[in-house]
């Protein structure tokens, strides 16, 4: 198949998008991706992308094709700048870029920004194409739960957004079943979507030994607690530090921080206000490539998210990396989270927010024997391995798309069909 992938975000900025992308060009397909320029987390452009342009035009045999977008930079104004650029950018020059092709079916990874879509639904006009959206973050609902647009008007604006997006996907991908009931409200058709979790990141896929990061060898026989990933305003780090304040007079557990994101600095300096400089250690952002030595020199891997409706639809990343590494797992979480760690019998969750709930299961994982804490490790990989295999997931989105390219129902309950593609045997139509 000729394939289009649309995704603000790309190699060399760290998502799963990447993974997909190689394993559909391993399995044969012609694959083409329409991205910004990388500039996340960080904000501003990255130094090797910017002294040579040219080594980020293809990734594992895929053709990259960026727009130009505003670095994220620091601060709400120059986040949406950056959100509206792409949009701008990628209606204007990806229909030019992309003239004269021809594709199959259109695949648009959709975590936040809903307007990164915006692009692939007008390529989908203009290219005939049918459209699949695989949807990560749930908008409006993850605006109002991070408190970053409180105006109801404002919010049913972006759901108006929302719903204008789903009822042009022919087949929308949910990250978790939770998320069913929110996207049919806006799609208007529930029949058009499909549970597509999340796998684990390669690196963690191994089940090799790993030798634990130097950084972690400081803190060997303490009980250490890890928090990998992004820093952000849904992960709740001040009950994980208020948490962390009740056990401060443990000094047999550690909390390491590893990752970086919008709400460090603000994390920081909440853990030397609370006086944790000796039980909380901000170990920096690293290398995915380097993520497992990190968890190899943790006891348990903490996943937390604040307690809004939004979040308990919802299974972090981190939770398919941490079982696959075979972690033992202490989750903060309600709903999907919850029930998939449960399920997997691979550590223990308590109520998001509630930092006492938090202490205690830590103080309770740091009791555990050697030999429990691999079992639940164990349980967890077991469980990825049967749940979020990266191969049998691709080969599921693979008959999906194939279904919708040759315009039959390649689904279950399938999405309507789409029509061949009458321009092929001519240049594509300019906006």
């Amino acid at each position: 198949m000729r394939l289009l992938v649309v995704s603000q975000y790309f190699w060399p900025e760290v998502f799963r998008v990447n993974e997909l992308v190689e394993r559909l060009v391993a399995r044969g397909h012609s694959v083409t991706v329409l991205t910004g320029r990388p500039n996340y987390p960080d904000g501003e452009l990255f130094a090797e992308f910017r002294a040579d342009r040219a080594r980020f035009a293809r990734y594992a045999g895929a053709e990259v094709l960026r727009v130009p977008l505003r670095p994220r930079g620091r601060g709400s104004l120059r986040l949406l700048l950056n959100y509206w650029s792409f949009v701008f950018w990628g209606c204007l020059l990806g229909p030019w870029l992309l003239r004269g092709r021809a594709f199959d079916a259109i695949f648009c990874f959709e975590t936040s920004p809903i307007t990164s879509a915006l692009p692939a639904v007008l390529l989908r006009r203009i290219k005939r194409a049918p459209l699949v959206l695989w949807v990560l973050d749930l908008w409006p609902d993850t605006l109002a739960a991070v408190g970053v647009v409180r105006s109801r008007r404002v919010l049913n604006a972006v759901g108006r957004l929302v719903a204008f997006i789903y009822r042009r996907c022919d087949l929308i991908l949910a990250q978790s079943r939770g998320f069913f009931d929110a996207i049919a409200q806006w799609s208007g058709d529930p029949t058009k979507t499909r549970y597509f979790p999340q796998w684990a990141d390669g690196v963690f896929a191994t089940g090799s030994a790993v030798e634990p990061a130097p950084e972690t060898r400081p803190f060997d026989g303490s009980f250490r607690v890890m928090f990998a990933g992004n820093l952000g305003e849904a992960q709740d780090l001040p009950t994980v530090l208020a948490a962390a304040k009740r056990l401060a007079a443990r000094g047999d557990v550690h909390w390491l921080i590893v990752g970086d994101g919008r709400a460090a600095a603000a994390a920081r300096s909440e853990a030397q206000r609370l006086d944790l400089q000796a039980r909380v250690h901000f170990l920096g952002r690293h290398a995915l490539e380097r993520m497992p030595e990190f968890f190899a020199g943790a006891d348990a891997m903490l996943v937390s998210l604040k307690r809004e409706p939004i979040f308990a639809m919802t299974v972090p990343g981190k939770v398919q990396s941490y079982l696959a590494a075979g972690r033992p797992i202490i989750a903060m979480l309600a709903g999907e989270g919850a029930r998939v760690v449960s399920e997997a019998q691979a550590g223990c969750c308590c109520e998001p927010g509630d930092d006492g709930a938090l202490a205690d299961a830590v103080a309770h994982m740091a009791a555990l024997g050697r030999d429990e804490l691999e079992r639940m490790g164990t349980n967890g990989r077991a469980y990825a391995a049967a749940q979020f295999d990266r191969e049998r997931l691709v080969d599921q989105l693979e008959g999906w798309l194939a279904g919708l390219a040759g315009g039959v129902d390649g689904c279950e309950a399938g999405p309507a069909s789409h029509p061949r593609h009458p321009e092929r045997d001519r240049p594509d139509p300019l906006p």
